[in-house]
């Protein structure tokens, strides 16, 4: 497979940001009271991760790794704004709708993490297919759970009438608690048809997530990240030998 039409296949199906990374679950939880809302917010993210990526990517080689996470808030600060602001300006609706979400992208761990992991060692162009695809995926599952929301707790989908109009609307669906059962459902879903998942153990192991199967989990994260801390004071001892 051509490996930019992989990056955007990644984020759509192998490594999708909620389905499969569960990543960015505050705005996905949050937003998602219907699908319009999914739509502005999975497009604004989209926009900021590939604008974010692609600066960085061409930029990675300039950028001091002792510097590196000031320098990426910043950049991913400055999409964000800018985001805001032609949100602000040209779509006033979107933007009252989604709130304080938008600038909230700034420490969204979808954009942090494809940019660490990814972007700051790849050229632009991987760079900008890997936050395409991961931006659309991120959209697809947005839209997805705010059309479960929106036809469970209003009967419509994108304000479309769906249902008859005897149906009595479950309004806890388009409440806080109703973002956590659609959510789960879903993933419930994704477990019973085997497909990736953070939480059935079939999704592709990622730096990012645990990879699931809680029941026989030996702490392979911690463990990992454990070994890493532990190396530091043998470099820092290291180090001032050598000095």
């Amino acid at each position: 497979m051509n490996k930019y039409l992989e990056r955007l296949v990644n984020g759509l199906f192998k490594e999708n940001p909620t389905f499969v990374l569960m990543l960015g679950m505050c705005p996905t939880l949050a937003v998602t009271v219907s699908a319009w809302n999914g739509v502005g917010m999975g497009l604004s993210t989209t926009a900021v991760l590939v604008a974010s990526n692609v600066i960085i990517a061409a930029l990675r080689r300039f950028i001091p790794n002792t510097v590196r996470m000031p320098y990426f808030i910043v950049v991913v600060a400055s999409m964000v704004t800018i985001v805001q602001l032609l949100l602000q300006a040209y779509f006033p609706s979107v933007s009252e709708a989604l709130g304080i979400y938008i600038p909230l992208i700034v420490v969204n761990c979808i954009i942090f993490g494809r940019v660490e992991a990814y972007a700051a060692k790849n050229k632009v162009g991987l760079s900008l297919f890997d936050g395409i695809g991961m931006g659309i995926g991120f959209t697809i599952a947005l839209i997805l759970i705010g059309s479960f929301r929106e036809l469970l707790g209003a009967g419509t989908i994108f304000n479309f009438r769906v249902m008859p109009s005897s149906y009595e609307p479950i309004e806890m669906f388009i409440k806080p608690p109703g973002a956590f059962l659609v959510l789960a459902m879903l993933t419930a879903l994704q477990n019973k048809f085997k497909l990736p998942s953070a939480t059935n153990g079939s999704g592709k192991k990622s730096a990012l997530t645990c990879g699931g199967d809680c029941a026989n989990c030996m702490g392979e994260a911690y463990a990992i990240n454990h070994e890493l801390n532990a190396e530091e004071p043998k470099i820092k001892k290291a180090v001032r030998k050598e000095d």
